[in-house]
């Protein structure tokens, strides 16, 4: 009679197993906010406090809500470079369009996001039909907003009514309200990637798109859906940052980098540049990564240079960390 015998995961294997991304940046944000807090403390103040909570929790918001849509464009084995423009001209369009009359505010927002859904659906023809490959696709259709932009504005425009600008200072005790829309997006986006037909396709594209496209998967529609999709969630953020300002901002997307800052935020949170591999929740994780930084560096008085010195350190430590993890796990 056949006896099996099971092999125990040897010791590299098991801690692979146990440090998945997910966890890992998790843990590394409860570590960051215990230093973060010894190090404000010492200098006397307190980073976990009401207004340290909301701080983070707001930086997150715009950044989050970007990071959601370049996840799921990223899964896919691409990526967006025109968020950050789109940002701007979905603020402008938005403000511009409510001009101070609370009874516009549904159209604005709908017609933001239409607007927001064009450019995204033009990324995603482009690389398809088109067979541009994403970075020189979005890169362009980005040069093509700013060159716009540039042209038409000179500075804020348009005007946010006070009923819109509850979205981006309404808070629930120390919890803005815009930061549990974004919480309610990723958990759509989670859902969406992880429950249906449309997120496995999405995974499947990453993983190998030609075994996708064999496989009977419609690749093309999968890639112009995640773009759509990642330009709404753009549409979305430019809305809030309106709110914020009173007014659409021309490079409020630009000057806080949020294409690049998206990208991060992404692969620090887990997710493969080559796609197949990731998700949304770590991708959550990185953001607030981000945004704790921004808000330990704030209360330290720390150079912008160092910032930037700093993030990206810990960039390259997290993809390093995780190149390890991956090949200890084969």
């Amino acid at each position: 009679m056949a006896t099996g015998t099971a092999v125990a995961p040897r010791p590299a294997q098991r801690l692979s197993r146990v440090l998945q991304p997910t966890v890992v940046v998790y843990l590394a944000l409860v570590l960051l906010l215990v230093a973060g807090s010894i190090l404000v403390g010492v200098r006397g103040g307190v980073l976990l406090d009401q207004g340290g909570i909301l701080n983070i929790l707001t930086r997150s918001t715009a950044l989050g809500l970007v990071a959601i849509g370049q996840t799921m464009v990223i899964l896919t084995g691409k990526l967006d470079l025109s968020v950050a423009y789109l940002i701007g001209l979905c603020s402008l369009i938005g403000a511009e369009t409510m001009a101070g009359d609370p009874g516009m505010i549904v159209p604005a927002v709908l017609l933001t996001l239409a607007c927001a859904a064009g450019v995204g659906l033009v990324n995603g023809l482009v690389i398809t039909k088109l067979k541009v490959n994403a970075f020189i696709a979005t890169l362009g259709t980005a040069l093509i907003i700013r060159g716009y932009l540039e042209s038409a504005y000179s500075g804020p425009a348009g005007e946010v009514p006070r009923a819109f600008q509850h979205l981006g200072y309404a808070r629930i005790g120390p919890i803005p309200v815009s930061a549990l829309l974004m919480v309610a997006l990723a958990a759509l986006a989670w859902w969406y990637l992880m429950r249906t037909k449309g997120g496995y396709h999405v995974y499947a594209v990453g993983g190998d798109e030609e075994v996708a496209r064999f496989s009977g998967i419609r690749t093309d529609r999968t890639i112009i859906k995640v773009h759509v999709l990642c330009a709404v969630a753009a549409g979305l953020a430019g809305l809030f940052l309106a709110s914020r300002l009173g007014s659409g901002a021309p490079w409020v997307g630009v000057d806080a980098g949020y294409d690049l800052e998206s990208i991060a935020a992404v692969v620090l949170g887990g997710t493969l540049l080559a796609g197949g591999r990731g998700g949304v929740a770590g991708t959550i994780g990185g953001v607030l990564i981000l945004a704790t930084l921004d808000t330990i560096f704030d209360d330290l008085g720390v150079t912008p240079f160092f910032k930037d010195v700093v993030r990206g350190a810990v960039l390259i430590v997290a993809v390093a960390l995780y190149a390890r993890r991956r090949g200890a796990l084969r």
